[in-house]
Order: structure tokens, then C-alpha cells, then sequence
């Protein structure tokens, strides 16, 4: 579904990424894992078409995509959520998910957000509040929900449980399985190495910008010394 060759970004003089490889097949859940400052999120932006290549090539579904502008990247398939959310504050939940799924022109966007309240029914009882008022594990459900409400093929998660609660942790586990089984592949950033373990297909690690490592949670789980070099001790709450 999704290839990067050799891709190298820089910001400025700044060298980020250093030719990474990595592929999303259609239902998997791949996770990019690495410590902070090692090139997860620089990868996503690139992805979306936010930062753009000085070297390499994306492809999705067989078509090149870096170069294109990051709303006809959207158009195909990919959504993302980044870090800070970005949650429309003054809109309700209601209508956050709205204008993301009228944003596709697509036919069917009202029936789109009653299925999106399904992948995280806690926010049904306020559907009428506003995103602002929201706690960040309601904001994440709704930044996730507003994504999917797109019908995404590929959904981009970066670090979805940071400063989450284990209860909110958990809903979000909840919500990355539920998204997988009614068919949407997803590419998930995290730190949090239990949930990465607990839902992941195919991994991919990043150290400074490079991919160190790449294999199936059972070749992660039989390297120790990679986990403890390039991923620390990771957090083990989920």
C-alpha cells in the first residue's frame, strides 16, 4: 500500500532523515518506534506532503506521491493525526467530525459521522461540547474520530497515547484495533512499547534518522539489546 525508497529530508542544513525504507501492506498496523529526536514525525510529514523530499520517492497503491500538494494526498486515502491534536477548539465534537467528512465530497457524510462515533462511543454523551472543554484523552478520541470520519485507507497516528491516562491508553488501544478491523491499515508512531507490542504487525525502528531495524513483534521481542539501545526501556503502562 505504501512504499518510501530512500527517502532524505533536511530542515534547512540539518540532515533529518537519512534514506529510510519502510512499507505499509493493506490491514497491517506498522509502528515506527525510536526515541525522541530520531525522525518518526519528520517521516509522517513527509508522507502527508508537509515537508518535501531531497531525495527518494513515496509511493501509494503504485502511484508517486512526494510532490503533491498535502489536501490531494489526502484525497487519496491517507490521514493523519498529528501530535498537538489540532482540534477545531470553538467547534463541538459533532462538528468537528462534520467538516472533516464533508471536506472528502463524498456522498453519505452524515451517515460517515454516525459511524465514526462508533470507534470511540464515549464521545457520544458530548457530541454537543465543545473541543476546547474536551480532556486530552477526549481530544485524541476526537482527533482520531474527525480522521476517520475521511474513510481513510491509511490512517497516520503520531504518539496518539502521549500524557494519556492507562485508562485513556486503553481506549485508544480500543479504538487503532477497531479502525484495523473494518479495514483501515495504519501507520502508528509511539513510544509506548507495550501498546506498540500489543497491536502491531510489522515494526520499524529509527535511530538519527536512519531504519536500524525491521521485523514482526516476535524478531523485536528477540532483540533486547536493540530495544534497550534505541527505544530505552520504553513506556510499559498500557
Amino acid at each position: 500500500m505504501l512504499v518510501l525508497n530512500d527517502v532524505h529530508v533536511h530542515y534547512g542544513s540539518a540532515h533529518v532523515l537519512h534514506g529510510v525504507g519502510l512499507e505499509v501492506q493493506s490491514g497491517q498496523i506498522a509502528c515506527l518506534l525510536g526515541r525522541n529526536g530520531a525522525g518518526k514525525s519528520t517521516t509522517l510529514k513527509s508522507i502527508m506532503g508537509i515537508l518535501p523530499l531531497s531525495e527518494g520517492s513515496i509511493f501509494f497503491h503504485g502511484d508517486r506521491i512526494d510532490g503533491s500538494a498535502p489536501h490531494l494526498i489526502a484525497a487519496r486515502g491517507l490521514a493523519w493525526v498529528p501530535e498537538d491534536r489540532r482540534v477545531f477548539g470553538s467547534l463541538s465534537v459533532e462538528e468537528n467530525i462534520r467538516v472533516a467528512a464533508q471536506a472528502t465530497r463524498r456522498p453519505r457524510s452524515k451517515r460517515r459521522v454516525e459511524e465514526a462515533f462508533e470507534f470511540f462511543p464515549d464521545l457520544l454523551p458530548r457530541r454537543r461540547s465543545l473541543a476546547k472543554n474536551l480532556s486530552g484523552g477526549q481530544q485524541q478520541m476526537l482527533a482520531i474520530v474527525r480522521a476517520l470520519a475521511c474513510h481513510p485507507e491509511l490512517l497516520m497516528l503520531d504518539e496518539p497515547t502521549e500524557g494519556l491516562a492507562p485508562s485513556m491508553v486503553k481506549s485508544i488501544r480500543g479504538g487503532i484495533l477497531a479502525s484495523r478491523d473494518c479495514g483501515v491499515s495504519i501507520l502508528l508512531v509511539e513510544q509506548n512499547l507495550r501498546l506498540a507490542l500489543s497491536v502491531g504487525d510489522v515494526f520499524f525502528i529509527l535511530s538519527r534518522g536512519k531504519v536500524i531495524f525491521r521485523g514482526t513483534r516476535d524478531e523485536l521481542q528477540a532483540t533486547p539489546g536493540i530495544i534497550g539501545e534505541h527505544l530505552g526501556v520504553g513506556r510499559m503502562e498500557a
